[in-house]
């Protein structure tokens, strides 16, 4: 390709479409008109000698050589974003920058108040949307669905995406407080329920995807056991507060249920088997490493979350800093 002769202003068209798939909503994103957008898709096509994208419906779906331009399109416009920024030192006072965080309800009990609270203080200016569409599944979708910054729960991070372990969590059951089957069985707060017991009660589950099990039960099927499942629900907060008003049992991570227990009168339980505890990280795409307000915000982030941990294990790596592999720690 002749680089002279290319209208370098066509790449910012060509990133607002791999990140939105759709030539209005990149419109909007750029700051144009479709049609424009739609025309400089076309000289794209040309320029590339590729047709970019193929309808899908009402969306547009990336060819293989465009998905491949994404991160390098992406991290080349970071890049010169900073350059012209200039090179003096970030203020966090000046910044108006807008994030865009995901992550289970969990961060709303335990991140964003304090998050809120501090930026109030040092960063007014910037603004925070706090959505719930990257799940450890889809990880290497951020860029794609415009996330700046996810807080997932998992053990596997995709080689595309930059994380760093945050905090082990401990699971604990929590029941409604007097709860008539545990008070019958003598078990009150704190107390240990047995397993047959535990095996033997109905119980509710947290699951984005509706479904009637998780982690406990594939750790109960090692153990010859199983449980009843009556209900699914796709947030914490809908789990909590069906406990605090049935006689379902859960399971929740302990930070979270030492957290709510007295505001929704429940009830905490040890586990009546071992489970591997729950680790959180804060996760983010490659290009954004080292955009200062990026940086920054993950540092505010991390002074937050990182006293939360409750166990006595070393964290894993980071990941995708340093040369470090793929794949978190087993």
């Amino acid at each position: 390709m002749n680089l002279a002769a290319f209208d370098l202003n066509l790449l910012k068209v060509l990133d607002a479409l791999l990140i939105e798939g759709s030539t209005t909503r990149a419109a909007t994103r750029v700051g144009l008109s479709q049609p424009a957008v739609s025309a400089a898709l076309g000289r794209l096509r040309v320029a590339l000698d590729d047709p970019l994208f193929v309808r899908d419906g009402t969306a547009l779906r990336p060819t293989d050589f465009a998905s491949s331009l994404r991160e390098p399109i992406r991290a080349h416009l970071s890049g010169l974003e900073q350059t012209l920024a200039g090179a003096g030192p970030f203020d966090p006072a000046d910044c108006d920058a807008s994030f865009r965080i995901s992550g289970s309800d969990y961060f709303s009990v335990m991140l964003l108040p304090m998050l809120m609270q501090r930026l109030g203080s040092t960063a007014p200016k910037v603004k925070l949307s706090f959505v719930d569409l990257i799940h450890p599944g889809n990880l290497h979708e951020m860029g794609r669905m415009d996330v700046d910054i996810a807080l997932p729960c998992t053990h596997d991070i995709p080689a595309n995406i930059v994380a760093e372990p945050m905090f082990w969590s401990a699971w604990q059951i929590v029941s409604r407080t007097g709860h008539p089957r545990l008070a019958r069985a003598g078990i009150g707060d704190g107390g240990d329920i047995p397993i047959d017991l535990y095996c033997d009660m109905d119980h509710v589950v947290f699951s984005s995807e509706g479904l009637h099990s998780s982690y406990e039960d594939q750790v109960l099927s090692t153990l010859g056991r199983s449980r009843r499942v009556t209900l699914a629900v796709g947030s914490f907060r809908d789990l909590y507060e069906t406990v605090a008003g049935s006689d379902l049992l859960a399971v929740l991570p302990g930070t979270l249920a030492r957290a709510v227990a007295d505001r929704f009168g429940l009830a905490l339980h040890p586990m009546p088997f071992p489970m591997e505890p729950a680790l959180l990280w804060v996760a983010w795409n490659r290009w954004q490493t080292d955009e200062p307000a990026h940086r920054w915000l993950r540092g505010e982030i991390a002074n937050l979350l990182r006293h939360l941990n409750d166990v006595d294990q070393p964290l894993p790596a980071s990941i995708g800093l340093g040369g470090t592999t793929a794949k978190a720690a087993e």
